[in-house]
């Protein structure tokens, strides 16, 4: 058992990885699935009855594929999937599309479409409008993770994947920042809803937070526990020897709450960037690279080295990602930024606020906007990466900024596909109930877009799917030696387990399992 646990830990070890643009054609595959998959929503009466497998087919076996017996030619595997995606888009598309079975189908307007009122009146309910490309790229990120943390374990899955030592980028290097970026672009959803959330007393907000998050802790301690108690192979230099990445989760949360103050009075994006770069001042110029590179681990301190010391480069991805939260899941790109100068000016405090943010969403402004991001943040990375290479075990700048440029870019995509085949048009149009004709009603035309229903279905209860197919992974490889099986038995197990992690999610869609 113990030469095999050393086996497996050189395993996935001294990995260097592969390039930014090979990663970013294994993830292309997941953009190349949901074009498939929305080209047969609006263009053919698809998927009947066996939609759930028909989803599992186009949206979740793809990217196994892509990380697997496709990770060589990603490009080629798009292509597969692109070409019937072309064929379709030769068909008229239907009338309103074929929105599948999934929650959060509510109606929002009148049957011509969806109105909201550019001034709204003062006692407005504050609720966001679902952006199901949000939905989607949440659900995706997911399954990669879900699948790449299983898959890595096999030969099957090229090592050129598999988690950097200390240089290099990699798909699974891509997907911890991606996880952390995630979780940004969803907690900005309490302060764009109430921007006086922002200024209320940090002392009972990090009491709320911490609630949400003991039960994250725990998670972390246990995994220590059953990781030691069955001598579990492990990568020490991922985390150290008793961190992990729920630790690392499960602080986040504490520490946005306390740059509140900070986050009302500048950009965000900004804020994240400072903190990216004081982090990278204190790795280069503090000593620290050289502590996290050569210190013994001679105490519990150093023991955690690389949990700790890269925490504040996790700070820095979660407030860049609540940057762009902000960006898209308002009406408008600038919408946070007006709350903002309000809220400074002391201006909600004595009126109610002309700024609605359940209205019609501007996607061409917000897809605009975030082309512009996407631009600069590979810039930067291009200019950073001359003089620094990417380092996941210490969260540095160049890896901030990788994966930044990474998630905003595929955010734009999915954003961009939703508005190419379910297009939908805004109007201003006169309220006829307002004698005095000032009124306007901003009303949307289209067909109404929803996520997929399996990929609703995952980012339902995300959270308990990872813990899940942790749990499932720990005891695949209790199980069997998984580092010696065939690409073909690798491969089957593989998709059993993913179909087996789907179906949980299916099942389970109706509800929420777990808050956070």
């Amino acid at each position: 058992m113990n030469d095999y646990k050393a086996s497996k830990e050189a395993f996935v070890s001294g990995m260097t990885g592969s390039t930014v643009f090979h990663v970013n054609l294994i993830s292309g595959v997941a953009l190349s699935s949901i074009a498939l998959h929305s080209a047969l929503r609006s263009r053919v009466q698809a998927f009947g009855s066996a939609y759930f497998l028909a989803e599992f087919v186009i949206l979740v076996i793809p990217l196994l594929l892509s990380m697997t017996l496709f990770a060589e030619a990603p490009g080629a595997l798009s292509l597969l999937l692109l070409v019937p995606m072309f064929v379709l888009l030769l068909l008229p598309p239907l009338e309103r599309g074929t929105p599948l079975p999934a929650e959060n189908r509510d109606e929002l307007a009148s049957p011509g479409g969806r109105s909201r009122a550019e001034t709204p009146p003062m006692h407005l309910s504050q609720s966001l409008i679902p952006l199901p490309a949000l939905t989607t790229y949440r659900a995706h990120m997911m399954l990669m993770t879900i699948l790449s943390i299983l898959a890595v374990d096999f030969p099957v899955f090229p090592r050129i994947l598999a988690k950097c030592e200390t240089y290099g980028v990699s798909l699974m290097d891509i997907g911890v920042g991606s996880f952390v970026f995630s979780q940004g672009v969803v907690s900005a959803i309490p302060i764009i809803k109430d921007i006086s959330y922002l200024q209320a007393p940090i002392l009972p907000k990090l009491k709320s937070v911490s609630r949400k998050m003991i039960p994250i802790i725990v998670l972390g301690i246990l995994r220590v526990v059953l990781v030691k108690g069955t001598e579990y192979p492990e990568h020490v230099t991922e985390y150290g020897v008793h961190w992990n990445f729920f630790l690392t989760l499960a602080l986040l949360p504490a520490i946005e709450v306390l740059l509140h103050p900070i986050i009302l009075r500048i950009p965000v994006a900004l804020l994240g960037l400072w903190i990216g770069v004081l982090h990278q001042f204190a790795l280069s110029s503090g000593g620290m690279k050289d502590v996290l590179l050569n210190a013994s681990r001679s105490n519990i301190i150093f023991a955690n080295k690389e949990g700790l010391l890269s925490l504040l480069g996790y700070v820095s991805i979660h407030i860049l990602g609540l940057s762009l939260g902000t960006i898209i899941l308002p009406p408008s790109p600038s919408f946070f930024r007006k709350q903002q100068q309000q809220s400074l000016d002391g201006l909600s405090s004595h009126r109610p606020s002309k700024l609605d943010p359940s209205a019609p969403r501007q996607n061409a402004k917000i897809v605009t906007e975030l082309l512009s991001y996407s631009v600069v943040w590979w810039m930067l990375l291009a200019f950073v990466r001359l003089g620094l290479e990417v380092s996941r075990r210490m969260a540095n700048i160049s890896y901030i900024l990788w994966v930044a440029a990474y998630n905003t870019s595929f955010i734009l995509g999915y954003i961009f596909l939703d508005m190419v085949f379910f297009p939908t048009r805004t109007l201003k149009i006169r309220d006829p109930t307002d004698p005095s004709g000032k009124r306007l009603l901003i009303e949307e035309k289209g067909p109404k877009i929803s996520a997929p229903a399996l990929l609703e279905a995952i980012n339902k209860n995300a959270f308990i799917l990872f813990l899940l197919s942790n749990v499932a992974t720990g005891l695949i490889n209790l199980n069997i030696q998984t580092m010696f099986v065939g690409n073909m038995k690798a491969m089957c197990l593989l998709c059993a387990y993913s179909m087996g992690m789907c179906v949980f999610a299916w099942l389970c869609r109706r509800k929420r399992l777990w808050k956070m």
